[in-house]
């Protein structure tokens, strides 16, 4: 009998969380799984909860919350057999849409019972891990401010984004990819695993987390009335094919500035433990993950 433990951000709501409670009931049936639920109580937990998981010989660990819960569990799996499952009540869900897992509930309980399992690529920041993306550019700057907010949602990141942008000015970058070098000078310096930034924009169409390579997002000084344009490209997931954006690919990418001063990872922002310099690389299937059968 396959053994999956669901780990649930409380952030859910209570009446949210009920409807959960009795679609786990009907998607996983006791008769063909032993469920176990339990709940992030501190920074941390569900790093810890994954690994024992892991000791435990759990299958599966159900991660049901934000990319950020999910991140921090898939950080106790690593290098393991026990798989990640998603179900998506954050607000971007960027890996889950990256995934194709139905940001509806009771569909994505129905990929965690009958969907296939496969060897998912993991990004590192300064080994910080990240399995959307990361970046030290602009969006490093609003992940650290969105921190410090109260207000979650896509209309204060963009309020947050349109007040950032006039005081912020572009870093010049020097980039080394898999012991190449180049100088850039850039508003958007991100590392994609995956090709969702969340809310279904895409800076990174042609990313793929199983192809074993990280893929390198430089977007050019921008001026205001660039935004626009820029944001309806991402949506459609054209912006390769604009003159908005320079995409290369890697293994091992080092970027250096004197003007580095923010890292996120899966949006969130973390410390910079390397100085001026931060170091990506990828670790090729490092994670097993639950998704929709093809």
């Amino acid at each position: 009998m396959r053994k999956i433990l669901i780990i649930i951000n409380r952030k859910a709501g209570t009446d949210r969380e009920k409807r959960l409670g009795a679609a786990i009931r009907q998607q996983l049936p006791a008769d063909l799984f032993t469920v176990e639920t339990t709940y992030l109580q501190y920074l941390g937990h569900g790093t810890d909860l994954a690994r024992e998981a892991v000791q435990r010989g759990v299958d599966t660990v159900v991660a049901v919350g934000g990319d950020g819960s999910i991140n921090e569990i898939a950080q106790g799996l690593l290098g393991s057999r026990t798989a990640l499952a998603i179900i998506p009540l954050g607000s971007g869900n960027g890996l889950a849409r990256a995934l194709r897992i139905p940001l509806d509930a009771t569909a994505a309980l129905q990929i965690v019972a009958n969907g296939v399992r496969k060897p998912m690529d993991a990004g590192f920041a300064n080994e910080h891990l990240f399995l959307s993306n990361a970046g030290v550019g602009f969006d490093a700057l609003i992940a650290d401010r969105f921190r410090h907010s109260k207000k979650r949602g896509l209309v204060n990141y963009a309020r947050l984004v349109i007040g950032g942008f006039t005081s912020y000015k572009p870093a010049a970058y020097s980039i080394k990819i898999d012991g190449e070098e180049k100088s850039q000078k850039a508003f958007l310096m991100t590392v994609a695993n995956g090709n969702q930034f969340g809310y279904e924009f895409k800076l990174a169409p042609k990313a793929n987390v199983f192809d074993g390579l990280l893929d390198i997002c430089l977007i050019p000084p921008l001026r205001f009335w660039d935004l626009l344009p820029l944001s309806l490209h991402s949506l459609r997931g054209s912006l390769d094919e604009s003159r908005y954006k320079e995409h290369l690919t890697g293994k091992e990418i080092e970027v250096s500035s004197d003007d580095l001063n923010c890292l996120q990872v899966d949006g969130d922002a973390v410390p910079l433990t390397n100085g001026k310099t931060v170091y990506f690389r990828i670790a090729a299937g490092a994670l097993q993950v639950i998704v929709p059968a093809e």
